[in-house]
């Protein structure tokens, strides 16, 4: 009776770490365009003001709570005022940096796509044609 060697299997490497599986996860956003990582980026911002929006939905009610945002109504003015103030500020000082922000990303990148000529090559015309000038008038 020949007796087969049994195939010893093959230790499996360990699954990585839920913390390393999500720091590489937030390293490759840098191969997305640069509209969505900007978009990454700011997720946390965009998250804290979702959280104090529902928060203050649930406490002093939807309308109340969008027009404290919007900086209609002051969050003096609804109860509990508490409440209101951080969703005052985030509208106040969070929401317009943001949107800036996201418009001039989504801008920068339309005015990349139809730029045809390098920016310093566009430069160093404008230079030429200024020492040009200059040196016209002397």
């Amino acid at each position: 009776m020949a007796s087969s060697s049994p195939q010893s299997a093959l230790p499996t490497p360990p699954s990585p770490r839920l913390t390393a599986r999500l720091r590489h996860w937030w390293d490759s956003r840098e191969a997305l365009p640069r509209t969505q990582r900007w978009l990454i980026r700011g997720s946390p911002l965009i998250l804290a003001c979702a959280v104090l929006f529902v928060v203050n939905g649930l406490l002093i009610g939807w309308v109340n709570a969008y027009n404290v945002l919007l900086g209609i109504t002051s969050p003096a003015d609804v109860r509990p005022p508490w409440s209101a103030w951080p969703l005052s500020l985030a509208g106040w000082a969070l929401l317009p940096a943001l949107i800036g922000g996201v418009v001039g990303y989504v801008v920068t990148a339309q005015i990349d796509s139809h730029r045809t000529r390098d920016l310093a090559e566009i430069l160093g015309q404008l230079h030429d044609r200024a020492t040009s000038d200059h040196a016209g008038n002397n």
